[in-house]
C-alpha cells in the first residue's frame, strides 16, 4: 500500500568550502563535524550528486528523487510535473560566507540545457545575519556591453564596474541567471534558486588553496552567460509586515513570501504545486489534518501538493520563507 504523503525533513547536506565559517553551527544550530568548517548547506535537493534523503516519518530513508518517481504530481503538482518532470525543480540552501565568495554567473535555461544538459540558474538570496559593514556584489553599477566588460577584466580593473551593496539582516537579493554577483564576507544567507549546479567562475581574488594553487576560472564560458543589463535597484523592495504574507520574490521558477508571525495563522495551499518552508527565524509547530511537527530555525521542509492546509501554532513567533511554482 502506497504511504500517504505528509511534510518531509531531510538529512542537512554539509559542504566544506575554502570560504567557510562557523555560523552554521553557531546560529542555525547544526553540527557539521567533523567538517573543519561549512560554507554551505544543501537543505532540499535534487541535484544528482547531492539528492536529499527524508529525515522524518514512515518513508524516512528514502531519496528526493525516489520520492518524485513513485507519487510524481502528488507531490510536486500536476502543473510542475508537466513542466519538469522528474527532477525536482527546487533546490534550497544556507550558506555562511567567512570570507568574500569567487565573482561569478550563472547561465540561463538556453544557455545550460545546450552545453551542461541542465537547467539555468536563478536564484534569491534572503539575509539571516550580517556582519558590521557586509555587502555583496550584483550587478553592474553603470551601462555597459562586453567590449567594456572585457576592457575592465583584462586590465584587472573588474571590480571598478561591479554593483557593491551592503547586506544587512531581512534584505532580499533576486539574482535572476546572467547576472554577476558574489556573496561578500560575514553574510548568513538562506538561498532558493533553480536545481543546478552550473557556476562560471569570473574572478577569484587570486586565492590559492593549502596546495597552493588557484580555483579554474571559466572566463571564456562566462562571456555568453553575462547579462549586462544596467540597473537603477538591484535590491528586491518589500513592506516588512507582521503577521501577514508579503511577497518578496515572483519569478517562472518560483514565488517566494515572508511571513512573519507572532500568532497563529492557517495557510490555503489548495493550489497546483508543492509548497517549501525555510524557517530563518523562531519556531512555529506544523499542523496539518491530525498530524503534527515542529519547525525551528534552520529546518526546510517540504509540504506536498496533496496537502491543501495547514496551521502553524507559536509561542515565540517565527519568520519563513514560503516558495512555490506558480501555474
Amino acid at each position: 500500500m502506497m504511504a500517504t504523503l505528509y511534510p518531509f525533513k531531510f538529512r542537512t547536506i554539509y559542504k566544506d568550502k575554502i570560504w567557510g565559517g562557523e555560523k552554521i553551527r553557531d546560529i542555525l544550530k547544526k553540527d557539521f563535524a567533523p567538517l573543519p568548517n561549512c560554507g554551505e548547506t544543501w537543505e532540499i535537493s535534487g541535484v544528482k550528486s547531492d539528492v536529499s534523503v527524508v529525515a522524518n516519518g514512515e518513508l524516512a530513508g528514502q531519496s528526493l528523487v525516489a520520492l518524485l518517481e513513485k507519487h510524481q504530481a502528488e507531490l510536486v503538482g500536476e502543473q510542475v510535473y508537466k513542466r519538469f518532470g522528474n527532477e525536482f525543480p527546487l533546490l534550497i540552501k544556507f550558506i555562511d560566507a567567512n570570507d568574500d565568495l569567487s565573482i561569478q554567473v550563472h547561465p540561463d535555461d538556453k544557455l545550460a540545457r545546450e552545453r551542461h544538459d541542465s537547467f539555468g540558474k536563478t536564484e534569491m538570496w534572503y539575509i539571516i545575519q550580517a556582519d558590521e559593514g557586509s555587502s555583496l556584489i550584483t550587478g553592474f553599477n553603470q551601462p555597459l556591453n562586453q567590449d567594456i566588460y572585457l576592457e575592465k577584466f583584462n586590465s584587472g580593473k573588474l571590480t571598478e564596474i561591479l554593483n557593491k551593496e551592503e547586506a544587512k539582516a531581512g534584505d532580499v537579493f533576486f539574482l535572476p541567471a546572467g547576472r554577476v554577483h558574489t556573496i561578500g564576507k560575514g553574510l548568513l544567507i538562506a538561498e532558493i534558486q533553480q536545481t543546478s549546479d552550473v557556476t562560471y567562475r569570473i574572478y577569484d581574488f587570486d586565492r590559492v588553496d593549502d596546495q597552493g594553487n588557484k580555483r579554474e576560472l571559466h572566463t571564456e564560458e562566462a562571456l555568453a552567460a553575462i547579462d549586462y543589463t544596467f540597473h537603477d535597484e538591484y535590491k528586491s523592495r518589500y513592506e516588512k509586515k507582521q503577521n501577514e504574507p508579503v511577497e518578496v520574490v515572483t519569478c517562472p521558477y518560483f514565488t517566494t513570501n515572508i511571513l512573519d508571525y507572532t500568532e497563529t495563522v492557517s495557510r490555503d495551499y489548495s493550489f497546483d504545486s508543492f509548497v517549501i518552508h525555510v524557517c530563518v527565524e523562531g519556531a512555529y509547530m506544523l499542523e496539518y489534518g491530525e498530524q503534527k511537527l515542529d519547525v525551528k530555525m534552520g529546518d526546510s521542509i517540504l509540504i506536498p501538493a496533496t496537502i491543501e492546509n495547514v496551521t502553524l501554532h507559536t509561542t515565540e513567533g517565527f519568520r519563513i520563507l514560503e516558495s512555490y511554482i506558480e501555474g
